[in-house]
């Protein structure tokens, strides 16, 4: 994994180009009257999980290149919970050589944190679905796309240790190696389907092509999914009674799953699952279970007709808005998904990622902002910490 962290420069020139002027100004400034050592507390006011391992990487990165000491001391073990304003990790080290870090060090906390605990939610909501990573396409660029595949592997790993199945994988290459991958999974975007002419024409030119490759169809581009979705399993029978077949739900927002409407959505969830209708629900939560595009009557619907057409292997895969809060309505409505893909662990409100950072000491001295005093607890109790790992080191051995 080690080997992705690379997107961030590491060279002075570069790195005095991206960081706060004033930040600039004060190494300079520091320089000319005197050097002292520094702690940085780094937190962010809202709760995540800890995911250090990016920046870490890259102030390990940082220290080789100028020939210089930064003690980095995460606070939580990679992918555990961290209360609001809980400092994740200080950084130690003399203040000149620090101070011109400060932005890009932020640009790395926030928001794989954040992504992180998106992604823990989304996986422990659907906890036998597995789940591809897709967030290229939204991100500004694969410095950010890096941060987020990041963040949902800490969010993945985390859920797995409470049962859940997780993300399995992503969309491209180069960021596969977060999920102890070599590639990008994927089969066709509606835009072979649309080259094709038919759904099952860009199916057999799929198979054609990768004939070992394990099938998955969009089967919305004509909005004829259940239609189009039986043809394919029928042509590709025996790869469908092989379990080696997915259908692909990605149904456009402004319409129905093809014959559905409200009233047959209400009779499908009344169906398989009459309680999840039965609770008090939001607007967007009702939109969820028995709306326009991949709802849970939907997904219901799809399994149904692939039940009763004897496709009982087909897998169910779905896409398009599968956040937090839609992975939850599912849950509540226990949609039989084989698979999601998603890029929604993107933190939906970037300004809860913002991270920041504050001096806690200098030359071994207490002094921090007014306001920022709760810095100080943790602090307190990590140096402790230390000087009582470092007496047990100090014992002779027997």
């Amino acid at each position: 994994m080690e080997s992705s962290f690379c997107a961030a420069p590491v060279d002075d020139a570069a790195i005095r180009a991206r960081t706060d002027s004033y930040f600039n100004r004060t190494k300079a400034i520091v320089t000319r009257f005197g050097d002292c050592v520094v702690t940085y507390a780094v937190f962010v006011r809202r709760p995540v999980l800890s995911a250090t391992a990016m920046v870490e990487q890259w102030l390990k990165n940082i220290a080789h290149e100028r020939g210089i000491e930064i003690l980095v001391e995460p606070v939580f073990p990679e992918g555990e919970w961290v209360g609001a304003g809980e400092p994740l990790l200080y950084i130690t080290g003399f203040f000149s050589h620090l101070v011109d870090l400060e932005t890009l060090v932020l640009q790395k906390i926030g928001s794989c944190c954040v992504a992180a605990h998106r992604a823990y939610q989304m996986a422990i909501s659907l906890p036998k679905a597995q789940f591809l990573a897709m967030e290229a396409r939204h991100c500004a660029g694969y410095e950010m796309q890096e941060l987020m595949v990041y963040g949902a592997s800490v969010g993945s790993r985390t859920a797995r240790k409470e049962g859940a199945v997780g993300f399995v994988g992503c969309a491209n290459d180069a960021t596969a190696a977060f999920f102890g991958q070599t590639h990008g999974f994927g089969t066709m975007p509606h835009a072979l389907i649309g080259y094709a002419g038919s759904t099952l024409r860009a199916a057999e030119m799929f198979h054609e092509v990768y004939p070992d490759k394990d099938l998955t169809v969009l089967v919305d581009y004509y909005g004829r999914e259940i239609t189009d979705g039986l043809a394919v399993c029928r042509r590709f029978k025996d790869l469908a009674e092989a379990g080696r077949v997915g259908l692909r739900l990605d149904t456009h927002g402004g319409r129905f799953l093809e014959g559905l409407d409200p009233q047959e959505s209400y009779a499908v969830l009344d169906r398989y699952v009459p309680d999840a209708l039965r609770r008090y629900r939001s607007e967007s939560e009702l939109r969820n279970l028995i709306g326009t595009g991949v709802s849970a009557a939907a997904i219901w619907r799809m399994r149904e007709v692939l039940d009763q057409a004897g496709f009982e292997k087909v897998k169910i895969v779905v896409s398009s808005g599968f956040g937090v809060t839609k992975c939850a309505s599912m849950a509540d409505a226990s949609a039989p998904i084989d698979v999601v893909g998603t890029g929604s662990f993107i933190p939906k409100l970037w300004n809860e990622t913002y991270a920041t950072a504050d001096i806690v000491t200098y030359d071994g001295s207490e002094s921090v902002k007014v306001g920022r005093e709760f810095l100080l607890p943790s602090f307190r109790r990590a140096e402790e910490n230390r000087r009582n790992l470092m007496h047990r080191d100090d014992r002779p051995r027997g």
